[in-house]
């Protein structure tokens, strides 16, 4: 998506899903400092992601979660057709 990711992972149970985000966004921040921000190092004080994020376990239902996943984009332009169409 253009203004956030939905990710569907397994996380081990030693790992805290706080300690598993914060490495995600922090590598993937820097990485695409790198390729967009034309830095090699030094990333102090710059921000990428937001501060925060939602967690949810999926239990039974992760097919229809990996699903829901697969297909926002189109959920979301469908979406946005509709509000055009209803204004």
């Amino acid at each position: 998506m253009g203004d956030h990711v939905h990710m569907c992972l397994s996380i081990p149970p030693k790992y805290a899903v706080s300690n598993v985000v914060g490495y995600i966004k922090g590598k993937s921040a820097i990485q695409i400092a790198r390729k967009y921000g034309g830095r090699q190092r030094n990333f102090t004080g710059e921000h990428f992601w937001a501060r925060g994020y939602f967690v949810s376990t999926v239990g039974l239902d992760e097919h229809m979660v990996r699903a829901y996943i697969r297909n926002q984009e189109e959920e979301d332009e469908r979406y946005d057709q509709m509000k055009l169409v209803m204004e």
